[in-house]
């Protein structure tokens, strides 16, 4: 049962990676873009949003802008200081803590459930992002590195097919995305933490206790990045 599964996932995600965006309605579109902007730092914290100038960098209208801005102002991704002024929120150390205790106690489990769940096919997928993300290191890339993190991330999410948790998880990646950017940008590609061999390795023997391991530990690294960078911008 659980390759018949794998087998529906990855069919799934072929299906959707072929039809890419076509179909889509133009505020979804918006809506998936200014969500990339925030989730991979191209938006920094504290900086101001504006709907006249997403208008002219996504080359769209003023209507589904204006529906991305709401939706993302609503998820935590975003916040309204009043007078319709928007802004990417500046984490302090209180929020970081509140988000490394909600990463921890959620991540951790949806990798031990993955683990019960995962075929030889799904591993190697997971290996071929994560090849991707060792070249994004070497080379310098942050923003390389930040997506395919990302990626392997919500992929192995997707293999613990418990949709609600995913939402959670995902909804806080939002809020720590920028943050992770500056934190990213501080220490340089070298000093990056990749801690998904050990995570890699207690999937491929289905080992749940150590996966749920090896994710915490990945989160608590990422995040200690992000209050490094907190404290540092704080010091200067």
């Amino acid at each position: 049962m659980q390759r018949a599964n794998g087998s529906i996932r990855r069919q799934r995600v072929s299906l959707s990676a072929q039809a890419g965006r076509a179909g889509l309605p133009a505020h979804e579109v918006v809506y998936r873009d200014l969500r990339d902007l925030v989730l991979f730092g191209e938006l920094a914290p504290g900086e101001p949003v504006t709907i006249q100038g997403l208008v002219a960098r996504l080359g769209v209208g003023m209507t589904p802008v204006r529906e991305a801005l709401r939706r993302l102002t609503a998820e935590g991704a975003l916040e309204s200081l009043g007078n319709r002024r928007i802004q990417v929120p500046v984490l302090d150390a209180g929020a970081v803590a509140e988000l490394t205790e909600a990463r921890q106690a959620l991540e951790p489990r949806l990798a031990a459930r993955a683990a019960g769940r995962v075929t030889g096919g799904d591993v190697a997928g997971l290996r071929r992002i994560d090849a991707r993300l060792d070249t994004a290191i070497a080379q310098g890339d942050i923003r390389l590195y930040l997506k395919e993190n990302h990626a392997f991330h919500a992929a192995l999410n997707d293999l613990a097919e418990a949709p609600i948790l995913t939402a959670l998880v995902e909804g806080l990646w939002l809020r720590f995305g920028p943050s992770l950017r500056v934190g990213c940008g501080q220490m340089g590609t070298g000093n990056l933490p990749d801690l998904h061999k050990d995570l890699l390795a207690a999937l491929e023997t289905g080992d749940a206790r150590a996966a749920a391991a090896a994710m915490e530990a990945d989160v608590t690294q990422g995040m200690q990045l992000i209050a490094g960078a907190l404290a540092g911008g704080a010091a200067r």
